[in-house]
C-alpha cells in the first residue's frame, strides 16, 4: 500500500517485508506508476550551479525530502540543522546535519539517504552527506509557520 507521495518517492506499507520502504520515482514502473518529472530551473538545465544560485536549489532539493510518516517536507519540519557548501577543484561539496523527530525512527538511514542522492544530482556537484544528529533534540517548536499550516498547528 502507498502511504505517501511527496518529494519524488513512495513510501510503501509492505507488512510481509516488515513495515516501510522508500521507492525512488524512477523505480515507479514497479509499482505500476508513471515516473513524475521533477521541477526545477538550472537543475533542469543542467547548468553548473555555485554560489547564491546553489544555496538556494540546495534548500529547495531538501524541501522535496520528506519523513515518510509524516507530510511536511524535513526543512518545515526543522529537521535540518545545519547546511555548508564548499567548493572542490571539479564542483562542490554539501554537508548537511539533520535530526529525526524520535530517536526511534527506523527511517532515519532512508531519509538521509534520500536527501544526499537528491542533493548529488544537482549540477555541479560531486559530494553530499547528509548526517543524523541528535543533539540538540528536536521539538515541535522547530517546525516552521508553513509546517504548522500544513499539520494543522496553530
Amino acid at each position: 500500500m502507498i502511504t505517501q507521495s511527496l518529494g519524488g518517492s513512495y513510501t510503501l506499507m509492505v507488512p510481509s517485508y516488515g513495515g516501510l520502504f522508500r521507492l525512488s520515482n524512477r523505480d515507479a514502473d514497479a509499482i505500476g506508476k508513471d515516473n513524475r518529472s521533477t521541477e526545477g530551473g538550472a537543475v533542469a538545465q543542467g547548468q553548473a550551479l555555485t554560489g547564491e544560485a546553489l544555496e538556494k536549489e540546495v534548500w529547495q532539493t531538501l524541501k522535496t525530502c520528506f519523513d515518510p510518516e509524516i507530510p511536511v517536507n524535513i526543512v518545515d519540519l526543522g529537521l535540518v540543522y545545519e547546511m555548508a557548501i564548499s567548493p572542490l577543484n571539479d564542483g562542490s561539496r554539501i554537508d548537511v546535519k539533520m535530526t529525526l523527530t524520535a530517536q526511534g525512527c527506523g527511517m532515519g538511514g532512508s531519509i538521509a539517504g534520500d536527501a544526499r542522492n537528491k542533493l548529488l544530482d544537482l549540477p555541479g556537484v560531486v559530494e553530499a552527506d547528509v548526517q543524523v544528529v541528535w543533539d540538540p533534540p528536536w521539538t515541535p517548536e522547530k517546525i516552521s509557520p508553513e509546517g504548522r499550516t500544513l499539520l494543522g498547528i496553530h
